[in-house]
């Protein structure tokens, strides 16, 4: 047998060993809030209870006589109850109606006074429902992304107004300057004039009729109110305490950051770099400026006194095509650097836990390293001729695959590199109980958050032409 056939069977057989985390779906059946990340925090209140549009009640099923003889805003509100138990039955005929008759006027009522009577039932509810997606643990920029993801562009930006009016009901000092960041990003700015007319006003930006507008209120709403539950990363708006958390002052110190904007360009030059072994060279070297850059931080939590401090978490957004090899290289990036990668399989995200520090390392390398192994992807199939694997799924699922197995061990390599450097640096410095002691506090993090985890083993499958390739586009440097 040939060396790279035994190079091939030699990878197969070693990533079948490996494992990933994965959430279970639904994702948590206990929502263990802050506690997650700080073991002595407060557990936060239950989660509320759902709202009615879940139960149906009598009035739900009374023919139009019956609730003719409402007000015009319990007529809305029990018509907008209807939608929802609708969507949750899958009636989608009754959902159409119920929208048909939220956009014109019963018989006898002025169109005026329905039309804000509607407008105000949907936006109450919306508000009601954003801050219920907050106590399931949800942030603004994921819970906008899952409204994409499962209806469109359209109503991702109502739900990103949702959300705008929601967050009015906090200061912004007691808000967190994460979650602040989401929103900033999100544009999550008040652009109509008036709450009064909201619908008119985004009927007329999106250059659709009222039954449309009132069909997409509906599925948003629906869309909130039935998140699933995901672990609490940071305080709820309006809990959060002025000033700058002690869990994120270590990430503003100046030579912190410093190492974090060299690391950050010698990952856009691997970017950019037309040749491979060149860009995993340079992307070594990144992981190299970044794990030196933790040792440091570490070292000085320890030095004063604040070895226990907290895991951290973050959420990363792990898109399709080939999320299964996507969330490979997202666990072998995050294993190199000291946290732990759990995939929410379902929702198109894994959340990662570690130190402040680990975790900008986890979140810069991945973003370029999946850059960079997308490039190298093309730039293989543009090898082949086009009827080859190259335009095989299981050809590039095999390749991405292969790529984040050989790219974990370089980056290992050079982690391990810097963590020796230090070590022969301060001999009697006591970092590697430092670190042990931190990897036992991000698996406490885990063991908490996610109680019910799911060991999925990997690596059935794979396509010979494509993970060969891979391997190499891995190991050219």
């Amino acid at each position: 047998m040939g060396m790279p056939m035994r190079q091939g069977r030699h990878a197969k057989q070693k990533q079948r060993k490996r494992v990933r985390l994965r959430g279970p779906d639904p994702i948590a059946r206990d929502d263990p809030g802050p506690a997650a990340a700080n073991p002595g925090a407060r557990a936060p209140s239950a989660p509320p209870v759902p709202s009615a549009p879940f139960t149906p009640s009598a009035a739900s099923a009374a023919p139009a006589a019956r609730l003719s003889g409402l007000s015009a805003a319990a007529h809305a509100e029990q018509l907008v109850s209807d939608a929802l138990q609708a969507q949750v039955d899958g009636r989608h005929e009754e959902l159409a109606r119920c929208a048909a008759q939220l956009a014109e006027p019963p018989a006898g009522a002025a169109r005026r006074d329905w039309q804000r009577a509607v407008e105000r039932e949907l936006l109450a509810s919306l508000i009601r429902a954003v801050t219920a997606g907050w106590r399931q643990g949800w942030q603004p920029a994921e819970v906008v992304r899952q409204i994409g993801r499962q209806f469109g562009a359209r109503h991702a930006r109502m739900a990103t107004d949702a959300v705008t009016m929601e967050m009015r009901n906090y200061a912004s000092a007691a808000v967190d300057e994460r979650w602040q960041a989401q929103l900033a990003a999100l544009d999550a700015t008040v652009w109509w004039s008036s709450d009064d007319g909201y619908l008119e006003q985004w009927r007329e930006r999106e250059q659709a009729d009222t039954e449309a507008a009132v069909t997409c209120a509906l599925e948003v709403l629906f869309g909130f109110s039935t998140l699933p539950r995901l672990g609490r990363l940071c305080p709820l708006p309006g809990t959060a305490r002025q000033g700058v958390p002690a869990s994120q002052q270590d990430a503003v110190r100046p030579a912190g950051q410093r190492a974090l904007g060299r690391a950050r360009a010698v990952l856009a030059k691997a970017e950019s770099t037309e040749f491979p072994g060149e860009a995993e060279a340079l992307s070594a070297r990144a992981q190299e400026l970044l794990a030196a850059r933790s040792v440091n931080d570490a070292m000085q939590a320890a030095e004063a006194e604040r070895g226990r401090v907290a895991a951290e978490g973050r959420r990363l957004f792990v898109d399709g095509p080939y999320e299964v090899a996507k969330t490979d290289l997202l666990d072998a990036v995050a294993t190199v650097n000291r946290c732990r990668a759990v995939w929410h399989k379902n929702l198109g995200l894994s959340t990662v836990l570690g130190f402040p520090y680990d975790l900008d390392a986890v979140e810069l390398l991945f973003t370029s390293l999946l850059a960079q192994a997308s490039t190298a992807m093309v730039q293989e199939g543009a090898r082949r001729d086009d009827g080859g694997p190259s335009r095989i799924r299981s050809f590039r699922q095999a390749f991405l695959a292969a790529y984040a197995e050989r790219i974990g061990e370089r980056l290992a390599d050079a982690a391990g590199a810097a963590q020796r450097q230090a070590v022969a640096a301060s001999p009697d410095s006591g970092l590697l109980p430092v670190l042990d002691a931190r990897h036992r506090v991000v698996d406490e993090a885990v063991g908490k958050m996610f109680p019910d985890l799911a060991r999925h083993g990997l690596g059935a499958g794979r396509d010979r032409h494509g993970w060969l390739p891979g391997l190499t586009a891995a190991h050219v440097a």
